[in-house]
């Protein structure tokens, strides 16, 4: 294993053990829900995102999640959340955006790296590409957070 490997892998064991965005806020009804499972492994997430209006529309204000499962799946959604803090507030389009690159890079079987300046903590999944079947786990908290867009 490289070094650049063993640092991807050091990461994605914190974010599993020290998850970023960990416990759902109170639906009080501004926010949007998604709960997604990966019937392969079992593992589950349910994530609530928030809305705010902004400059060019919707903005990605909050994002809190919880979940269980395996550490790609742990540590994935908390990158996610790591992505879409306060004070990082991204348009929907641009969430939507990312989602879709984040998805093309983790389909791609490593021929596509995940840009670390715009996906953080997130390109340290870059490696899971490799392995057609840890994609759906390190994709479970995108895919949700895409589906509760959708109904916010």
């Amino acid at each position: 294993m490289s070094g650049l490997e063993s640092l991807y892998q050091d990461l994605i064991l914190d974010h599993s053990k020290h998850p970023h965005g960990y416990g759902l806020a109170d639906g009080d009804g501004s926010w949007a829900e998604s709960h997604q499972l990966n019937p392969v492994c079992g593992d589950e997430i349910t994530l609530r995102v928030r809305l705010a209006e902004g400059e060019a529309g919707d903005v990605v204000r909050d994002v809190t999640w919880e979940g269980q499962g395996c550490s790609i799946s742990q540590a994935s959604a908390s990158m996610l959340a790591s992505l879409l803090t306060e004070e990082n507030r991204m348009p929907r389009a641009e969430a939507s955006t990312l989602i879709d690159a984040f998805r093309t890079a983790l389909r791609s079987r490593g021929e596509i790296a995940i840009d670390e300046e715009r996906f953080g903590d997130a390109a340290a999944l870059s490696g899971v590409s490799k392995y057609t079947s840890r994609v759906k786990c390190a994709m479970l908290a995108w895919v949700a957070l895409e589906d509760a867009l959708a109904r916010a």
